[in-house]
């Protein structure tokens, strides 16, 4: 019975020592483990940010290029309705004008039959 003890108590220090040499490996294989799974993120990350810089330098040249090319059009939609606007307003400034002058001249014949002959209005 003493050596079946004394057996299992050597086995037990055998497996003890073992697992206890086998830990400190396999806590260096973790550390390097992560260590690689670090590098692997922080590349990952690198290429997606220099990705997504790419993507929106191109979007934000795209977006210039559609903003002037808008700002173009809307230039020369208002120049062309500036000039037909001026046009007619001086068309009918030169109507109201004409239409002033002739009226005038009207008047100033009208007035100018009343004084040369009877009043219109019978005096007392």
């Amino acid at each position: 019975m003493k050596k079946a003890m004394f057996a299992g108590l050597a086995l037990t220090a055998a497996l003890s020592l073992g697992l206890a040499q086998a830990q400190p490996m396999q806590v260096g294989q973790d550390l390097k483990g992560a260590g690689h799974d670090t590098a692997d993120a922080t590349k990952t990350a690198a290429h997606d940010t220099a990705h997504g810089t790419k993507v929106a330098a191109k979007d934000t040249a795209h977006g210039t290029k559609v903003a002037a090319k808008d700002t173009a059009h809307g230039t020369k939609v208002a120049a062309k309705d500036t000039a037909h606007g001026t046009n007619v307003a001086a068309h009918k400034t030169a109507h109201v004008a004409k239409t002033g002058a002739i009226k005038t001249a009207d008047g100033t014949k009208t007035v100018a039959h009343k004084v040369e002959g009877k009043p219109a209005t019978p005096q007392q």
